[in-house]
Formats: structure tokens, sequence, C-alpha cells
């Protein structure tokens, strides 16, 4: 039952009359009985019942046209929508995310993002992983970059990626050839670690206190540009996923090597919007653009 017989069965029914119907739809009476004919000998029921006065739908006949003007009345709502997304002129979308985001995965997002929707405007802010499920579930943030391993009962996941924690070194490093490393692989190399510059614990702080207090960090910083250098200069290795250091990954300058930790390697990232709120047109195109960049990457291995 296409789009056509949809209009047919509706309009009948309204004017309980094949002739009527069909004038209001400017077509021929024969066209709108034959595909209305059609139809009842594919389902094996009437429709309508026939009378020189006009037509009667049947009990069955009422079953389909509330699917049919259900049908009509979603197409339509898709149109709409559709039509918003291809007219947007205008917008603005707050954006909260993680620090490692920014240096690589974010930008080729919003690069592409701009050039299909270059009058939306975006505005972006860098926070710690509570900070951005509140401002999302509170209204202060349109959308979020976040982990989502515990998500905020106020918020909801719209695009998500597997990022799992590992070991980031220079490709000279005694464990760089390594397929995946233990936390005893790990012990007795400084480490630099992120921290939370307001003294709160970090989700890695947060996992390595159930998983080891041998482990020795040389640097602490709220800077992932320090962690970076650190790393570039051999000085420590870090323990972070591939989302901040893609670019330096894919070039071969640094490596990553996955962790074989249960609770390190089922951290997921993701975009995450208030569950209070819907998905406006201007959402809807961010989270498409996101999902297109999400399926070029890999954070995994």
């Amino acid at each position: 039952m296409h789009n056509i017989f949809l209009h047919y069965l509706d309009e009948v029914a309204r004017q309980n009359s094949i002739r009527k119907a069909a004038k209001i739809l400017n077509v021929s009476s024969t066209s709108v009985n034959r595909k209305i004919i059609n139809v009842e000998e594919q389902l094996g029921i009437r429709l309508f019942d026939r009378s020189p006065e006009g037509v009667e739908i049947t009990a069955a006949g009422k079953i389909v046209l509330e699917h049919c003007r259900k049908t009509l009345y979603d197409f339509n709502q898709v149109r709409t929508i559709i039509d918003d997304i291809r007219d947007l002129k205008t917008g603005h979308l707050s954006i909260e995310t993680v620090d490692s985001m920014t240096f690589g995965v974010l930008p080729r997002i919003l690069e592409e993002f701009s050039k299909q929707h270059p009058s939306i405007s975006l505005s972006v802010t860098t926070s710690v992983a509570d900070d951005i499920s509140k401002a999302v579930a509170t209204g202060d943030a349109d959308m979020g970059f976040n982990f989502t391993k515990e998500i905020h009962p106020d918020v909801r996941v719209v695009a998500e990626k597997a990022a799992p924690f590992g070991i980031i070194m220079r490709p000279d490093h005694p464990l760089a050839e390594r397929h995946s490393v233990g936390i005893a692989d790990v012990e007795g190399y400084p480490l630099v670690r992120t921290i939370d510059a307001r003294s709160r614990n970090s989700i890695l702080d947060q996992e390595m206190k159930i998983i080891s207090s041998s482990l020795t960090t040389h640097i602490f910083t709220n800077a992932l540009t320090i962690a970076k250098q650190a790393i570039f200069t051999n000085q420590a290795i870090g323990i972070y996923t591939k989302i901040g250091f893609l670019k330096e990954i894919e070039m071969g300058e640094l490596k990553f090597v996955p962790l074989s930790i249960k609770s390190l390697s089922d951290y997921k990232i993701g975009l995450i919007i208030s569950s209070s709120t819907g998905i406006d047109p201007v959402k809807r195109v961010f989270i498409n653009a996101v999902e297109r960049i999400f399926k070029t990457l890999n954070f995994s291995a």
C-alpha cells in the first residue's frame, strides 16, 4: 500500500463516495476504484460496501483507514522535519566537552558541520565530566561530549563510540610493541596523570584507586598539552584514551597499547542531550555530523 492508495482510501472514507473523492483528488473514479479493489484483493477483505447511493466503510476498512491516517500523519511530520533541516538558516548550539575531544576529533566534527550549515553558530567549552553532565541536564548546555560509563539520570546518549583506556608512549618505548599491557607491566615506569584543577578525582583516579596503588606518577597536570610534551620527551608514559592523541598516533609519533583491564577497556565517549528535551532540527544535523565522523575513527586499537 503506497502513498497514492493512502490518500485514495482517506478521501473515499471522508466522502462516502468514490465519485466525489475522485473529483476532489482530481483523478478518474475508475482509477480510485481500481486501486481500492486491488488492495482489497491483496488483503482478502472488503474495505467498503458499495451501493447505488455510494460506499460505506467496513469494520476491516476502519482498521486499515486508521493505519493509513497514522501513516499519512507520520509521513507529513517527517517531511516537515526534513524541510526544516534543509532550510536551516540560523541557529545556535552550546556544547560542553571533555578536554581530550578538542584535540583532533571535535575539530573534524565542527569542520564538517560548518561546511554543511555555515549559518549555525556554535559555542564550545571544555569542562570536567561531572560538570558537563550537569550543564546538559539543566539546559545550561545544549549538548555535551562525555564518557558514558556512568550516565547522569537526566541525560541521554544520542551518539557513542568505544574509547578504552590504554598506554600512550613513544614508539621506541619498551612496551610499544605489545598488543596489550596489564598494570603489572606498567609498574616501574613513571606516569603523567591528568588531574582535576579543583582537586577532585578524575575518572582515571577513581579507577586506579580500585586497581592499584603501586604506580609511580612523575607529573600531575590538568592540561593535556603538558602530558603530551612529557610523553614526547620520554619523561613519562600516560594512561589515556586515544581521543586526545589521535593525530599523533595516526602520524606514528606516539603509540597506543590497550590495557587488559576490563574496568578500563569498556569506556565509551558519547554525545549527550537532556532527557527532558527533544531533538530539534539543529541538534539533529549536528548528531548526524558526529555519527559520520565517529564511523571513520577507531579509538580501540
